[in-house]
């Protein structure tokens, strides 16, 4: 004896209509397949190519930020520990790069990159696009704000990116 499954043959029919209409739907929203008027997805220039917000990626993201940043303040606090003030103006420190790849190599090994973020941010200064070690190593590099300065406005948006972090 075996089980009956449909009592009808319009049961099966409805469930197979059924099952077509579900694909019908799916087909519908697969950019894939042609002659399609799917909407186009609409994002603002500051949420495109980011993660939606309180995303694993995203707070993923607010703590390398966070991390960076402390980085940044570190790379800084040693260019005012180790640097010289220039003559014309005391508030600008100075140092080689082969003087800092020295001294900071041994806290880390992301000198370069740290110090490419520290100028963008507008903390120090060098010529260069990139620079190199032995090839570079008398060029100057510029703590170009004070160093209290550059303290509180990391620290600032380390919190920030802290207290971000926490609500998402």
């Amino acid at each position: 004896m075996s089980s009956v499954l449909f009592e009808s043959l319009s049961d099966k029919v409805a469930l197979f209509n059924k099952q077509a209409t579900s694909h019908e739907l799916s087909q519908q929203q697969n950019p894939f397949t042609s002659g399609m008027n799917l909407e186009k997805p609409k994002f603002s220039k500051e949420e495109y190519g980011r993660p939606a917000a309180g995303s694993l990626s995203d707070i993923r993201g607010r703590k390398a930020t966070a991390h960076i940043l402390k980085e940044i303040l570190e790379l800084c606090d040693v260019i005012y520990q180790n640097g010289q003030p220039c003559k014309d103006d005391p508030n600008i420190t100075g140092i080689t790069f082969g003087d800092l790849f020295n001294i900071y190599v041994a806290i880390s090994d992301k000198c370069v990159g740290l110090l490419l973020r520290a100028r963008k941010q507008g903390f120090v200064q060098f010529e260069g696009e990139v620079l190199f070690q032995r090839r570079d190593d008398d060029v100057p590099i510029f703590l170009v704000k004070p160093i209290a300065e550059i303290r509180q406005t990391l620290k600032e948006k380390i919190e920030e990116s802290k207290r971000e972090t926490m609500f998402h």
